[in-house]
Protein backbone atom coordinates (compact mmCIF):
# COMPACT_ATOMS: atom_id res chain seq x y z
CA UNK A 1 0.00 0.00 0.00
CA UNK A 2 1.36 3.43 -0.95
CA UNK A 3 1.64 5.79 2.00
CA UNK A 4 -0.89 8.65 1.73
CA UNK A 5 1.42 11.23 3.30
CA UNK A 6 3.68 11.04 0.23
CA UNK A 7 1.08 12.96 -1.76
CA UNK A 8 1.29 15.91 0.67
CA UNK A 9 3.50 18.98 0.15
CA UNK A 10 7.05 18.55 1.43
CA UNK A 11 6.45 20.69 4.53
CA UNK A 12 3.48 18.52 5.52
CA UNK A 13 5.54 15.37 4.92
CA UNK A 14 8.19 16.75 7.26
CA UNK A 15 5.59 17.37 9.98
CA UNK A 16 4.13 13.88 9.53
CA UNK A 17 7.55 12.22 9.76
CA UNK A 18 8.47 14.20 12.89
CA UNK A 19 5.17 13.23 14.54
CA UNK A 20 5.66 9.55 13.79
CA UNK A 21 9.23 9.60 15.12
CA UNK A 22 8.02 11.25 18.33
CA UNK A 23 5.61 8.36 18.96
CA UNK A 24 6.70 4.99 20.34
CA UNK A 25 7.89 2.74 17.51
CA UNK A 26 5.50 -0.03 16.43
CA UNK A 27 6.41 -3.62 17.21
CA UNK A 28 6.87 -4.25 13.46
CA UNK A 29 9.85 -1.84 13.44
CA UNK A 30 11.69 -3.72 16.20
CA UNK A 31 13.90 -6.77 15.99
CA UNK A 32 14.93 -6.32 12.34
CA UNK A 33 18.64 -6.91 13.03
CA UNK A 34 19.48 -10.21 11.38
CA UNK A 35 21.01 -11.68 14.55
CA UNK A 36 24.14 -12.78 12.67
CA UNK A 37 27.61 -11.62 13.75
CA UNK A 38 30.76 -12.11 11.72
CA UNK A 39 33.52 -14.27 13.25
CA UNK A 40 35.63 -12.15 15.58
CA UNK A 41 32.85 -9.57 15.99
CA UNK A 42 30.99 -11.34 18.77
CA UNK A 43 30.68 -9.88 22.25
CA UNK A 44 29.80 -6.35 23.32
CA UNK A 45 28.59 -3.97 20.63
CA UNK A 46 30.14 -0.58 19.90
CA UNK A 47 27.92 2.53 19.61
CA UNK A 48 27.52 4.09 16.19
CA UNK A 49 25.14 6.49 14.48
CA UNK A 50 24.03 7.18 10.92
CA UNK A 51 22.18 10.11 9.39
CA UNK A 52 19.01 9.31 7.45
CA UNK A 53 19.16 12.57 5.52
CA UNK A 54 15.85 13.58 3.87
CA UNK A 55 16.57 16.16 1.20
CA UNK A 56 13.83 18.73 0.53
CA UNK A 57 13.85 18.83 -3.28
CA UNK A 58 11.24 20.66 -5.37
CA UNK A 59 10.44 17.42 -7.22
CA UNK A 60 9.97 15.51 -3.94
CA UNK A 61 11.79 14.30 -0.85
CA UNK A 62 14.98 12.32 -1.49
CA UNK A 63 17.21 10.22 0.77
CA UNK A 64 20.97 10.89 0.69
CA UNK A 65 23.06 7.72 0.45
CA UNK A 66 26.71 6.91 -0.06
CA UNK A 67 28.66 4.16 -1.77
CA UNK A 68 31.41 3.14 0.61
CA UNK A 69 34.97 2.94 -0.61
CA UNK A 70 36.07 -0.52 -1.72
CA UNK A 71 39.17 -0.08 0.45
CA UNK A 72 37.29 0.10 3.76
CA UNK A 73 37.63 -2.80 6.19
CA UNK A 74 33.92 -2.87 7.12
CA UNK A 75 31.17 -3.15 4.48
CA UNK A 76 33.43 -2.17 1.53
CA UNK A 77 31.61 -0.98 -1.59
CA UNK A 78 28.18 -1.20 0.02
CA UNK A 79 25.45 1.42 -0.07
CA UNK A 80 25.04 3.10 3.30
CA UNK A 81 23.87 6.13 5.19
CA UNK A 82 26.66 8.52 6.16
CA UNK A 83 27.74 7.69 9.69
CA UNK A 84 30.17 5.87 11.92
CA UNK A 85 31.31 5.30 15.49
CA UNK A 86 30.12 7.47 18.35
CA UNK A 87 33.31 9.02 19.74
CA UNK A 88 33.85 9.93 23.44
CA UNK A 89 33.61 13.65 22.66
CA UNK A 90 30.25 13.29 20.87
CA UNK A 91 27.53 14.71 23.09
CA UNK A 92 24.92 12.37 21.61
CA UNK A 93 24.26 9.91 18.82
CA UNK A 94 22.69 12.78 16.86
CA UNK A 95 25.88 14.85 17.12
CA UNK A 96 27.91 11.82 16.04
CA UNK A 97 25.66 11.32 12.99
CA UNK A 98 26.00 14.98 11.98
CA UNK A 99 29.76 14.95 12.49
CA UNK A 100 30.24 11.76 10.51
CA UNK A 101 27.97 13.02 7.70
CA UNK A 102 30.11 16.16 7.41
CA UNK A 103 33.38 14.24 7.54
CA UNK A 104 32.27 11.71 4.92
CA UNK A 105 30.28 13.89 2.52
CA UNK A 106 30.82 17.52 3.47
CA UNK A 107 27.13 17.97 4.33
CA UNK A 108 27.03 21.03 6.64
CA UNK A 109 25.02 20.42 9.79
CA UNK A 110 23.64 23.96 9.52
CA UNK A 111 21.47 22.67 6.65
CA UNK A 112 20.10 19.77 8.75
CA UNK A 113 17.13 19.90 11.12
CA UNK A 114 16.87 16.81 13.30
CA UNK A 115 13.44 15.15 13.30
CA UNK A 116 14.00 12.18 15.59
CA UNK A 117 15.51 8.71 15.81
CA UNK A 118 14.62 5.19 14.73
CA UNK A 119 15.09 2.09 16.91
CA UNK A 120 18.65 0.81 17.25
CA UNK A 121 20.04 -1.68 14.75
CA UNK A 122 22.86 -4.16 15.44
CA UNK A 123 25.14 -4.84 12.47
CA UNK A 124 26.96 -8.06 11.62
CA UNK A 125 30.20 -6.20 12.40
CA UNK A 126 29.10 -5.57 16.00
CA UNK A 127 27.94 -1.95 15.93
CA UNK A 128 24.87 -0.79 17.83
CA UNK A 129 23.60 1.83 15.37
CA UNK A 130 21.26 4.72 16.14
CA UNK A 131 19.62 5.92 12.89
CA UNK A 132 19.09 9.69 13.24
CA UNK A 133 16.57 11.25 10.84
CA UNK A 134 17.29 14.77 9.60
CA UNK A 135 15.60 17.17 7.17
CA UNK A 136 18.10 18.74 4.76
CA UNK A 137 17.41 22.13 3.21
CA UNK A 138 19.15 22.84 -0.12
CA UNK A 139 21.28 24.40 -1.40
CA UNK A 140 24.37 22.67 -0.11
CA UNK A 141 27.68 21.61 -1.64
CA UNK A 142 29.14 18.19 -0.97
CA UNK A 143 32.83 17.28 -0.75
CA UNK A 144 33.04 13.50 -0.26
CA UNK A 145 36.09 12.08 1.50
CA UNK A 146 37.60 9.75 -1.14
CA UNK A 147 39.18 7.52 1.49
CA UNK A 148 35.72 6.58 2.81
CA UNK A 149 33.22 7.41 0.09
CA UNK A 150 33.25 6.35 -3.56
CA UNK A 151 30.03 8.19 -4.45
CA UNK A 152 27.13 10.19 -2.99
CA UNK A 153 23.67 10.04 -4.54
CA UNK A 154 19.99 10.53 -3.77
CA UNK A 155 17.01 8.17 -4.05
CA UNK A 156 13.37 9.32 -3.97
CA UNK A 157 11.80 8.55 -0.60
CA UNK A 158 8.64 7.38 -2.39
CA UNK A 159 10.68 4.72 -4.23
CA UNK A 160 12.18 3.39 -0.99
CA UNK A 161 8.78 3.23 0.70
CA UNK A 162 7.05 1.45 -2.19
CA UNK A 163 6.36 -2.15 -1.06
CA UNK A 164 6.90 -3.49 -4.59
CA UNK A 165 10.52 -2.30 -4.41
CA UNK A 166 11.26 -3.93 -1.04
CA UNK A 167 12.68 -7.40 -1.61
CA UNK A 168 13.58 -10.29 0.67
CA UNK A 169 16.78 -11.94 -0.58
CA UNK A 170 19.20 -14.49 0.85
CA UNK A 171 22.78 -15.64 0.56
CA UNK A 172 24.40 -18.90 1.61
CA UNK A 173 27.35 -18.56 3.99
CA UNK A 174 28.70 -22.06 3.86
CA UNK A 175 25.74 -24.17 4.97
CA UNK A 176 24.01 -21.26 6.71
CA UNK A 177 21.29 -19.33 4.90
CA UNK A 178 21.27 -15.60 5.63
CA UNK A 179 18.07 -13.72 4.76
CA UNK A 180 18.12 -9.95 4.40
CA UNK A 181 16.22 -6.97 2.99
CA UNK A 182 17.18 -5.39 -0.32
CA UNK A 183 15.87 -2.41 -2.28
CA UNK A 184 17.50 -2.43 -5.73
CA UNK A 185 17.55 1.02 -7.36
CA UNK A 186 18.72 1.31 -10.99
CA UNK A 187 22.32 0.00 -10.91
CA UNK A 188 22.50 0.35 -7.13
CA UNK A 189 21.92 -2.54 -4.74
CA UNK A 190 20.76 -1.28 -1.36
CA UNK A 191 20.82 -4.20 1.04
CA UNK A 192 21.73 -5.46 4.50
CA UNK A 193 21.78 -2.96 7.36
CA UNK A 194 20.88 0.04 5.19
CA UNK A 195 17.86 -1.68 3.66
CA UNK A 196 16.79 -2.99 7.08
CA UNK A 197 16.94 0.50 8.58
CA UNK A 198 14.88 1.78 5.67
CA UNK A 199 12.35 -0.96 6.43
CA UNK A 200 12.28 0.22 10.04
CA UNK A 201 11.60 3.75 8.78
CA UNK A 202 8.88 2.40 6.47
CA UNK A 203 7.12 0.61 9.33
CA UNK A 204 7.34 3.62 11.65
CA UNK A 205 5.73 5.79 8.96
CA UNK A 206 3.23 3.16 7.89
CA UNK A 207 1.93 2.73 11.45
CA UNK A 208 0.29 6.17 11.31
CA UNK A 209 -0.66 6.14 7.64
CA UNK A 210 -4.35 6.43 8.39
CA UNK A 211 -3.76 9.79 10.02
CA UNK A 212 -2.16 11.40 6.96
Amino acid sequence: MALPFLSLPNAAQRAYIAARLAAPPPASALGLSDGHRLPGREGATRPAAVLVALVDRSEGVNVLLTERSAALADHPGQISFPGGRVEPNDASAARAALREAFEETGLPDARVTLLGELPHYTTVTGFDVTPVVGWVAPPFALMPDPTEVADVFEVPLAFLLEPANQKRHFRMMGEVRRDYWAIPYAERYIWGATAAMLMMFDRVLREGAGAA
